[in-house]
């Protein structure tokens, strides 16, 4: 019995460490997944399908055109070839397009302060990250929601800061508790620097504020030259207002945007059945054309300047009017987006993984996973509002944008795929375990080789059996998201260096601590 026992507390003690060296930071030489795996093995259209919505788009803009261009929007993309209709829509010949997609950026890098997280865009490499303007905030352990704040905008940068699986962070929510707009901008592009070094996305709510935004950002940089070297924040530009026309303030952002060196997120947000077809394929037509107006401008005004083709058409409860970003028609939409990205050979973005649901519940798993594993097998650049994301875009979670690392690490693991040849065939294995072997590969050294490199484990996620569980007093995964978020709150700091954080408290009225 004593041997029996002391058998027991070596494998025990065995497996102790095991999940230790399985808890701690992978070298990125070992990690199964990685920031910019190649997806685009799922194509939800054929090629005729996308030569179809290709010529679709190019007809709607040959024919239809955009109406409401900003006048300085008007002459740069008539001084390129665009012409202005007696109606006031601006009309745009294929060779135009085509002229304009062959200067478009191809090769576009988003850098983040750390180049440890820069983003590189090409073919069909897959980032996920946050996005949005949710008005809210989800209170787990109420069952509530509360107004937006800068200092939950803060937390949760510092929160993506640590997890490894969200690539990048756009400003998911709105600062509610500031009432005058430019100091809105100006916290919200503060709160997102301070808490993170990975690559930001903001807008801005006029026009005007663009230049003493960049005031603070070449402070943050380290210059203008260093911010024009390394633009670690692109402007989220919803250029149009759906269907076919332009946002006119938010044209003149761009331009301000561009001539300041910042990358442009194109943004074209149609919700299929009220401000865009109701069909996939319709919806999916209008967002390119839209995009497509969109890098005519772009190109039109600066040659190869950074721009991201964001077609985020949204789906639509058609019984209700309510937005339906978690069904299988959103995952539909942004993986058909996905393929017209790739067919013009451009960087591209749309939403994914965001869920309709009120609390990080079943329903909000079933959502975030479906969307967030079609995008990335589809091979989208930048997988938008992935994390954290709910009540059709009304709600932020911080324990949702931490239990999403895990999701969207089990979404990465179906981008990389299945590797097939002769050693991941494993017939030597075969022979060496099934031929006088012990009859099963537990243990083995090739099993135990490919544990880290091969396998992705859950941080939160539980995979005890039912006893394990018992013995460990119930695990509740949203209270362990809880403890997880109060943690890294607790240790995260500043990503502002404390000089320079005094001296931009002292320049500008920052709202959070």
């Amino acid at each position: 019995m004593v041997e029996v026992q002391e058998r027991k507390g070596r494998r025990g003690g065995g497996r102790a460490a095991r999940v230790a060296a399985r808890a701690a930071a992978l070298p990125d030489d070992v990690r199964p997944i990685r920031p910019g795996m190649e997806g685009g093995t799922l194509k939800v259209l054929s090629e005729a399908q996308i030569l179809q919505i290709h010529h679709a788009a190019l007809e709607a803009l040959e024919t239809i055109g955009l109406a409401d261009a900003p006048q300085s929007g008007i002459d740069i993309m008539v001084a390129a070839g665009a012409i202005l209709g007696e109606d006031g829509r601006l009309r745009y010949p294929r060779a135009l397009v085509e002229d304009m997609l062959a200067k478009a950026n191809r090769n576009v890098t988003l850098p983040g302060r750390d180049p440890r997280f820069d983003l590189n865009l090409g073919g069909t490499k897959v980032h996920y990250g946050t996005a949005g303007a949710a008005v809210n905030v989800v209170e787990v352990e109420t069952n509530s929601y509360r107004h937006s704040t800068s200092q939950d905008l803060y937390d949760a940068a510092r929160i993506t800061q640590v997890l490894d699986n969200v690539h990048f962070f756009q400003r998911p929510m709105v600062c509610r508790d500031i009432a005058d707009n430019l100091e809105m901008d100006l916290n919200s592009i503060y709160a997102c620097v301070a808490g993170t070094q990975k690559h930001i996305g903001m807008s801005f709510s006029d026009p005007s504020h663009v230049a003493p935004c960049m005031e603070m950002i070449h402070v943050l940089a380290g210059g203008e030259d260093a911010w024009r070297a390394r633009p670690f924040i692109s402007n989220t530009n919803c250029f149009v207002v759906p269907p076919m026309k332009f946002a006119t303030e938010s044209c003149e952002t761009m331009e301000h945007c561009i001539r300041a060196g910042m990358p442009i997120l194109l943004l074209s947000a149609g919700m299929a059945g009220a401000t865009a077809p109701s069909t996939i394929a319709g919806a999916v037509v209008q967002a390119t054309a839209e995009c497509l107006a969109g890098l005519v401008y772009v190109n039109a005004m600066a040659p190869g300047h950074p721009a991201v083709f964001g077609t985020w058409p949204f789906g639509l409860d058609l019984r209700t009017g309510a937005m339906s970003v978690g069904s299988g028609e959103q995952a539909l939409l942004s993986a058909a987006c996905a393929q017209m990205h790739q067919f013009y050979g451009v960087p591209g973005g749309a939403a994914g993984g965001a869920s309709d649901a009120k609390m990080p519940d079943m329903q909000a798993g079933w959502e975030q996973m479906c969307s967030n594993v079609m995008t990335g097998l589809s091979g989208l650049n930048m997988v938008y509002e992935a994390a954290g994301m709910h009540a059709s875009l009304l709600g932020f979670c911080l324990e949702s944008l931490i239990l999403s690392d895990d999701l969207i690490g089990q979404a990465q693991r179906c981008v990389r795929g299945i590797e097939v040849n002769d050693e991941t065939m494993a017939l030597d294995q075969m022979a060496e375990v099934c031929l006088g072997g012990p009859g099963h590969y537990l243990g083995t050294d090739k099993t135990l080789a490919l544990m880290q490199s091969d396998f992705v484990y859950p941080t939160l996620g539980n995979r005890m059996s039912p006893k394990e569980w018992e013995e460990a007093e119930k695990p509740d995964l949203i209270a362990n998201a809880t403890a997880r978020k109060n943690e890294i709150l607790a240790q995260g700091a500043c990503q502002i260096d404390p000089a320079l954080d005094s001296a931009v408290r002292d320049r500008w009225p920052i709202y959070f601590k």
